[in-house]
């Protein structure tokens, strides 16, 4: 009898346990490590918002309701503020950035609690040449290599300590292989997926990834389609031949079997503004056949790339020690500038891009005799020098021994608007997350390492209502989580991992300027990543929570 009194107690007991995890209406203060009270939730899948609580245990999001009797070690008060899952950097630069500061800070002020990467070069796999140019490459930023895989460079992140999680693409960046070399780069990406890497990214608008072929492109895409892994692509032209370059980035999508998206969507140079309607036409008939295409955007209209993207891509033939011998040749300078002062369809011209030296700032140097430079436009250092302005682009490289970060005015506003209103396009900064201190401040960023979320959500979302409030959460969060396939990520939703951002829509703001471009933006009050709480009442807590996240592929 007593066993049987037993028996039905412990049955008593779970279904008690059951009926409280199926909403109770007054769970034990023992049950939460947090709770985010009275906030607008806004869940990432485009819904309309609730005004709910969400509960927190340990690295994941455990109840979703109204726990006004519950108690928790922590009770955020988000009255009047919104809450949204953390958003998703679907471009960062942060490679090297959260190197030497992992606590990530210009973008974790925004709410980024997810930073991707590897566009067209990632920080593995690292054979001989591609150690030489990671070691050439550095500038302000000095870091041992102590990695020889991508999967190992994000560990290595991880056991450092980041306040973000980190995912990373397949970067190449060869010329075109022989046969034997094409089976060893399969391989390479067949072990990177198995590791965990999201897809391929390419760059193909610079050398030496420019002369890669398409063929080449679709063979190592079918290895990733494999593992489900996507191909992004920052497309051969953004120019005088956007189309075709899109045309390109179907195909590859078409024959591998494999999910595309275009980097940083745009009609660069004014010539071409009127194209971005075709391109955007193009995309959408490409869904309609069953492809899945898709892209990212930044809320700016200026880009940002090195000084050399002024150059033909033939000048780099050889890498960069070959380009700074080319200029000093006094017969190779002159055929260089011939070929600057001309648009071409062959290559994409950035200074004939951008309209004028007026509109080229240089951000970046290597040289410490140069940095003074620093913020200024290619015409006012031209003018400096006494010198015109495609000859001050050879000096200024051959000074630098490096590609110099510069900043082109290329995009018009009307465009951005267009792009914005695309329920496809997510986002990401093209940019390192970094802090307004130490080496740093040795370089100009673009503003939008400090602004590209906040300046959506303020300038783009409340001011000018271009965007709902929903949809643009969805954006950040839940469509690119789902593009990319990551585990448990991009929603408010039980049993997601508790990444999430809780931010004033009445105040969110970008403060970064191109003249002074290291100023965080204001609005986020409080950041968690893994259920760990790295932004509070707006200032960072020192935590770094941040996770190396893994494609769908990866070998368990």
């Amino acid at each position: 009898m007593k066993r049987n009194l037993f028996c039905l107690g412990v049955f008593f007991t779970i279904v008690v346990e059951a009926l409280a995890q199926n909403r109770s209406p007054s769970p034990s203060a023992a049950d939460f490590d947090v709770i985010i009270k009275g906030g607008t939730v806004y869940d990432g899948t485009g819904a309309e918002p609730k005004h709910v609580d969400v509960a927190i245990r340990g690295d994941r999001i455990v109840r979703v309701g109204d726990f006004k009797t519950a108690k928790a070690k922590t009770i955020i008060d988000a009255n009047g503020l919104a809450v949204a899952p953390g958003f998703i950097n679907m471009l960062s630069w942060s490679t090297q950035s959260l190197i030497q500061d992992g606590r990530s800070q210009s973008e974790i002020r925004q709410g980024v609690t997810t930073e991707i990467m590897g566009e067209g070069e990632s920080m593995g796999p690292v054979n001989d040449r591609v150690l030489e140019h990671m070691i050439r490459q550095q500038t302000d930023i000095k870091y041992d290599i102590k990695w020889s895989t991508l999967a190992e460079y994000l560990q290595y992140l991880e056991k450092r300590g980041v306040s973000c999680n980190v995912a990373s693409f397949i970067g190449f960046e060869d010329k075109p292989p022989t046969p034997e070399q094409l089976d060893q780069m399969r391989e390479l990406v067949r072990k990177e997926m198995e590791a965990g890497a999201l897809g391929i990214g390419t760059s193909l608008i610079y050398p030496p990834a420019f002369y890669a072929k398409t063929q080449e492109l679709i063979e190592l895409c079918k290895v990733a389609a494999k593992y489900q892994g996507k191909y992004i692509s920052h497309m051969r032209s953004e120019g005088n031949r956007l189309l075709e370059s899109l045309d390109e980035l179907v195909r590859i999508s078409r024959e591998a079997g494999i999910p595309a998206e275009v980097y940083h969507i745009k009609a660069a140079g004014k010539q071409n503004w009127d194209n971005l309607d075709k391109l955007l036409s193009r995309i959408e008939a490409a869904q309609k056949e069953g492809l899945k295409i898709t892209a990212n955007m930044y809320s700016y209209t200026a880009a940002g790339t090195g000084l050399d993207a002024c150059l033909p891509p033939w000048t780099e033939d050889g890498g960069y020690p070959a380009l700074f011998k080319r200029l000093c040749d006094p017969a190779t300078r002159e055929k260089i500038a011939a070929e600057v002062s001309k648009d071409s369809d062959e290559w994409e011209n950035l200074y004939i891009g951008a309209g004028s030296p007026e509109r080229i700032l240089l951000v970046g140097f290597k040289s410490e005799k140069l940095k003074p430079l620093t913020g200024k436009s290619l015409a006012e250092v031209a003018k400096m020098r006494g010198k015109d302005p495609i000859t001050t682009i050879m000096d200024l490289i051959s000074e630098d021994q490096s590609r110099i970060e510069s900043i082109y005015f290329l995009m018009s506003e009307e465009n951005v608007k267009k792009e914005l209103a695309k329920p496809w396009i997510s986002f990401g900064s093209d940019e390192a997350s970094q802090a307004p201190e130490g080496v740093f401040l040795k370089s100009n960023p673009h503003p939008r390492a400090y602004g590209n979320f906040a300046r959506l959500l303020g300038k783009y979302v409340r001011d000018e209502k271009v965007i709902p409030m929903t949809e643009t959460v969805r954006r950040l969060s839940g469509l690119p989580a789902t593009n990319l396939g990551l585990d448990h990520r991009g929603f408010i939703k039980e049993g997601m991992f508790a990444d999430m951002v809780v931010f004033d829509p009445a105040t969110i703001s970008d403060r970064a300027t191109f003249e002074k471009p290291h100023q965080y933006a204001v609005g986020v009050k409080h950041v968690f990543v893994n259920g760990v709480q790295v932004i509070k009442d707006g200032e960072h807590t020192g935590a770094k929570p941040g996770r190396a996240l893994w494609g769908p592929g990866k070998v368990k």
